[in-house]
């Protein structure tokens, strides 16, 4: 008989292999999704149906004293104190590989087994569900409400990201396994398919944010010659549709299909894709630091290894050139979106193996070594700010900026880091000067043009390299800065 400490889940069976567990969250998962898709699929033709839930898959784990895992080296794969601990999953299809890397961890570092069962957290239809019939309208949302559950915005939040769940906050019954419940991912993987016009499973691990039509371009062209040679480690390229192109000698299995959109969603995603998963996404996130959060707060679900902005800055240093690049290593964060979540005091670091990584690669695409180097590659604080026409404001700004010690202004990269922060996903900024407005160098269109032709593609070249050093131990990647005191046990 499993303990009763797991609260009002039901159904928990004991296992001390990783499989066998995440074939049991499969089978609970799949059940209970084939149910309501089929009520739903009655209820479209016009046929009664009593009300009817598909329930979370449950997994937890009950560490002893005597068996807690105490190595200071670990950023994660164990709970921090001795007690009880579980979380709800879903889709075991997309998850799988991820879910079982975590439970493998739980079961070599406790020596105790694992929990599933089926918790009492109802999966929303919306998240079962893709697209409606035609036959079903306006007149049908009240009735089919009451058969289906529909999203509880009340238990979909990021107490757990954000460190507030503890305390008065803390909810009855065990303590959080993950840094996001059921819910809360379903939500986001229903927004990616919203804001970027393809799927979830698309998005490889490695993500590039850029805030410039031009370098989705240059990434296309990349893409579409990597597809060309026979001997590229990409299989398949996707673009907004969601359209999907294969290498000619693609693994059996892959295979074209869709088209393209033909007006672009609001944050059109590209998704040039490794079999492994460790292939590399294009996010063009457009101008403003709203849409460099929302981007993040769905895409961070997925559980990245890791998330890199490139894009363009204005130079604050009249030694500055235009063209040359920005390696920020601290940030001031006037950008306003997090504020609520991440609080202005709480710093946000750099992550030393995405720095270095990052610097060899500029090195290594660029030639320059030496003096030269440190003359078109500076390293210092980048200002992201939420005003777009901030120039206009220069006289107030200006002891801030002063004070600050800042070496550029965007408007995504401190919302990128902070969210990385909060998140838990490593990150880094490589920004190219595109203008100095403070020293009234400002972009006219034949100089914008040249600067484009010269640097887009040699800064999208870092960017690559950099992933594919960070690709070769991605689990040096997770740094132990980025954990809280009472960290979930899941990366």
């Amino acid at each position: 008989m499993v303990s009763e400490v797991h609260g009002s889940v039901r159904d928990l069976f004991e296992f001390t292999d990783a499989d066998r567990a995440l074939a049991r969250i499969k089978d609970i998962y799949a059940t209970g999704a084939n149910a309501v898709q089929e009520a739903f699929n009655r209820f479209g033709q016009g046929q009664q149906s009593s009300p009817i839930r598909a329930y979370y898959p449950y997994l937890g784990i009950e560490v002893p004293p005597e068996k807690l895992h105490v190595e200071s080296t670990l950023s994660f794969g164990a709970p921090r104190d001795p007690g009880v601990y579980g979380t709800t999953l879903t889709r075991p299809d997309l998850f799988e590989e991820y879910y079982r890397e975590q439970i493998e961890l739980l079961l070599k570092n406790h020596d105790v087994p694992v929990v599933v069962g089926v918790s009492d957290r109802p999966i929303p239809l919306p998240f079962l569900v893709e697209t409606a019939t035609d036959s079903i309208g306006p007149n049908d949302i009240r009735p089919m409400q009451l058969i289906f559950d529909m999203p509880d915005l009340a238990r979909t939040d990021d107490d757990i990201a954000n460190g507030v769940h503890y305390g008065a906050n803390a909810t009855p019954g065990p303590k959080p396994l993950s840094l996001f419940s059921g819910e809360r991912v379903d939500y986001s993987l229903a927004r990616l398919r919203h804001y970027t016009a393809t799927a979830p499973e698309h998005f490889q691990k490695f993500v590039l944010f850029t805030n410039y039509q031009r370098y989705v371009d240059e990434f296309i062209e990349f893409a579409k010659a990597q597809l060309d040679d026979p001997k590229s480690p990409y299989v398949a390229f996707v673009e907004p549709g969601p359209k999907v192109s294969v290498r000619k000698n693609a693994p059996k299995g892959w295979v074209e299909s869709g088209e393209a959109v033909k007006q672009l969603p609001q944050m059109p995603s590209y998704h040039l894709i490794r079999e492994d998963g460790l292939g590399v996404t294009l996010v063009n996130i457009g101008v403003g630091p709203s849409n460099a959060k929302t981007a993040t707060d769905h895409i961070a679900v997925l559980r990245p290894h890791c998330w890199l902005m490139l894009g363009h800055c204005a130079g604050l240093r009249r030694s500055q050139l235009l063209g040359d690049y920005v390696l920020a290593h601290g940030y001031v964060r006037d950008d306003h979106v997090l504020d609520s979540d991440l609080p202005l005091w709480i710093p946000v670091p750099p992550i030393a193996e995405v720095q270095v990584a990052l610097a060899d690669s500029v090195t290594k695409i660029t030639g320059l070594k030496g003096r030269e180097m440190k003359a078109r590659m500076r390293t210092g604080t980048v200002a992201t700010t939420d005003n777009r026409n901030w120039e206009l404001r220069y006289s107030e700004l200006f002891v801030r900026l002063n004070q600050s010690r800042a070496i550029a202004v965007d408007m995504e990269s401190a919302t990128i880091a902070a969210n990385g922060f909060r998140f838990r996903v490593p990150y880094g900024t490589l920004l190219c000067v595109s203008d100095k407005p403070v020293h009234g160098e400002l972009k006219l269109p034949g100089m914008a043009n040249n600067f484009y032709r010269q640097r887009i593609g040699q800064h999208l070249q870092v960017g690559l390299d950099t992933i594919d050093t960070l690709r070769q131990d991605v689990n040096q990647l997770h740094s132990r800065k980025l954990r809280s005191l009472d960290e979930p046990a899941f990366r």
